[in-house]
């Protein structure tokens, strides 16, 4: 069984010219509820289907599985999802201690000007650098899954958010 230990945080400064790779997604929900999802996305032309369970009390950890699957497949897909697909650009950026990506994703559409960075984790004590451009921590705020924000897009609450 594989569980991803993840910390989100709001990005409040330059990140760009610090990353070595971008991709542009999409992803639909096939199904969402009571914390668990199944997901569909296409990440530039590769599909993949992903299965999450609900997140433990402090929102750092949950069951996931993923798997690619052909391209056709995953635009086929995309066609039964629950109303409100995400899309986004994802840069990773390395950390400065050397261990660790940031994943940083550009949000359009409804959930345009948000930008949120993810760094995955060993375990939920682990130790990392926190580099200039992470601003407040959002980790279990579940404002800011992707699944919620299909629903309550972004630009509803923006103005009443601290980004520090």
């Amino acid at each position: 069984m594989h569980f991803e230990i993840e910390r989100k945080f709001l990005v409040v400064g330059e990140f760009k010219s610090l990353a070595y790779s971008q991709s542009r997604i999409s992803q639909g929900y096939i199904s969402s509820g009571n914390g668990r999802t199944v997901r569909v996305r296409i990440r530039d032309s590769q599909g993949y289907l992903t299965i999450k369970g609900p997140s433990g009390e402090a929102g750092l950890s949950r069951y996931e599985f993923e798997t690619p699957i052909p391209l056709q497949d995953a635009q086929d897909l995309m066609r039964i999802c629950e109303p409100g697909i995400i899309e986004k650009t994802r840069y990773l950026v390395r950390n400065t201690d050397g261990r660790h990506t940031w994943e940083i994703d550009e949000f359009y559409g409804e959930n345009e000007g948000l930008l949120l960075a993810e760094i995955e984790l060993e375990s939920e004590a682990e130790a990392f650098d926190i580099p200039p451009f992470i601003g407040r921590e959002v980790t279990g705020d579940r404002r800011f899954y992707n699944s919620h924000m299909r629903k309550n897009p972004f630009r509803l609450w923006k103005d009443k958010l601290p980004l520090n």
